[in-house]
């Protein structure tokens, strides 16, 4: 399932500790730290919000507000 929309990309905590890209496909792989694929799952955006089922079953979401991620009680930027 390809997916097209702004939100495809590099999404970086402040402290660069959790790292997220959202794939065109669809999917997202996220980084922890040092470990590297810490999560990788589906996801879809409908509007300017996000739902996550990583590849466990385990399901999220978040909201994207002035190019800001709000997902699971952190902050995500864009990577520039």
């Amino acid at each position: 399932m390809k997916t097209d929309h702004k939100y495809i990309g590099m999404w970086v905590t402040a402290d660069g500790h959790i790292r997220q890209e959202l794939l065109p496909d669809g999917r997202y792989d996220e980084a922890r730290g040092n470990k590297q694929s810490a999560y990788q799952g589906n996801y879809q955006i409908t509007g300017d919000h996000i739902d996550y089922q990583d590849d466990t079953g385990f399901e999220a979401d978040g909201d994207f507000k002035d190019d800001v991620l709000y997902h699971a009680g952190m902050i995500l930027y864009r990577e520039k």
